[in-house]
């Protein structure tokens, strides 16, 4: 293998050697559509010392580049001007930071990313970085929290999949109810050419992807550890299946486990990569609302399904519902209603069954309301009891007659016993 060295004005990191070949399906590294590998090397090694989502890791590659941000991270001693323009953002925001303490953290975790990006590639994973052709631009909107980097390993294109996606979660504890809906949700989407994200989770997401991979088309599961971690261990055949005809993605790099908070740093990243973030099932308190959140903030859709008041995995949705964050939704025509292109997506107007009577003007319907259930009775009876003249009482009783509601007998007229029933 060849050497490299980064370009920065601080030590060269050592260790670090360039890895021959392409960087998977997502291009050559030195490709000049793409980042360069120096570049890429910094961000696997961002990805090992900071945690997903660190917004001061952020704003420090966004002023200085990945390279350099990753030497000041390095070393554990950031720019002067950096330091004193971070701790003003917090003075004015109210919050505490110890610079010191961040910058040493990151300094602790460096290891060689050569090893990363080696160990990931060798698992099957590609490296998907900002600048790539295959990144999901709507991530940008994250913008200080947007992910250093993505592993990806599966057979889809992730910004190609992501084009036209909906999230799908909701409860682990899922009710039979919801995993039903989350999976014909999901198969009715996948057969309209809509990809189906979520987090590969028991219940909700589980069923989502399920649903999807039954449609044939691309599922996204999103990850809170290493795309090589298995997490839940039960659900190991359903992203072997994923990465045939999808893909697992996660910020995290290889052989990093789950946290609790992870869970809800990669939260984020489902909400944004789709347009719209629907919510099957969710208790008062749960993931599923934490990435509501998020889709709320970003100013994605937000959908959530209605469920039994006695159900205590329906009372998040119905919160949502209640405060006007949330639009409800039944079907997988209305989701794409509220997330596909205006005027072209439209879900059908849903109506009850049509009645022979619907089409009687109101006039007919007050004659045919007089006629008595059982027996029969003259049409001046029935002209009094309908509000009309006589006349028009007669008109009705024809139309209503040829129309195959009523019928004249001796004693008057009365209803067919079709019309009764």
């Amino acid at each position: 293998m060849e050497a490299t060295e980064f370009s920065t004005t601080g030590d060269a990191p050592t260790g670090i050697s360039q890895v021959a070949g392409p960087c998977g399906p997502a291009g050559d590294a030195d490709d000049a559509t793409g980042p360069g590998r120096a570049d890429r090397l910094a961000r696997v090694a961002i990805m090992r010392m900071a945690e997903a989502g660190d917004a001061v890791m952020g704003r420090l590659i966004a002023r200085y580049g990945p390279v350099d941000a990753m030497e000041q991270a390095r070393r554990g001693v950031l720019d002067p001007g950096f330091a004193r323009d971070e701790k003003d953002r917090a003075e004015a925001s109210r919050r505490h930071l110890d610079l010191g303490r961040h910058a040493a953290a990151w300094a602790a975790r460096y290891t060689d990313p050569a090893g990363d990006l080696a160990q990931g590639m060798r698992r099957g994973a590609r490296l998907v970085v900002p600048g790539d052709i295959e990144w999901p631009t709507q991530l940008d909107d994250l913008q200080d929290g947007r992910p250093f980097g993505l592993w990806a390993d599966g057979q889809a294109n992730l910004r190609f999949s992501c084009l036209r996606s909906v999230s799908v979660v909701g409860a682990r504890a899922a009710t039979a109810y919801g995993t039903t809906v989350a999976a014909e949700f999901a198969m009715s989407l996948g057969g309209r050419g809509w990809t189906v994200i979520s987090g590969g989770a028991y219940g909700i997401d589980g069923a989502a992807h399920r649903g999807a991979l039954a449609s044939g088309t691309p599922t996204v599961v999103v990850l809170a550890c290493g795309t090589d971690v298995c997490y839940p261990s039960a659900h190991e055949d359903l992203f072997h299946a994923v990465r045939r005809q999808g893909v697992v993605i996660s910020e995290w790099p290889p052989g990093a486990h789950p946290t609790r908070l992870r869970f809800l740093i990669r939260n984020r990243v489902i909400a944004a990569l789709s347009r719209g973030t629907v919510v099957v099932q969710a208790a008062a308190r749960s993931g599923a609302l934490n990435t509501a959140t998020h889709a709320w903030s970003l100013n994605r859709q937000l959908m959530a399904v209605p469920g039994p008041i006695t159900t205590e995995v329906s009372a998040g949705c119905h919160v949502l519902i209640r405060q006007g964050k949330a639009v409800c939704v039944t079907s997988a025509e209305e989701i794409i209603e509220l997330v596909g292109s205006i005027g072209d997506d439209l879900a059908p107007e849903q109506r009850g069954p049509v009645q022979p009577r619907d089409g009687l003007n109101d006039e007919t319907r007050r004659v045919l309301e007089a006629i008595p259930a059982r027996g029969a009775t003259g049409p001046a009876v029935i002209a009094v009891a309908a509000g009309v003249d006589i006349g028009t009482a007669l008109a009705c009783l024809g139309a209503l007659a040829a129309a195959g509601f009523v019928e004249n007998v001796d004693r008057g007229w009365r209803l067919r016993p079709a019309a009764r029933r």
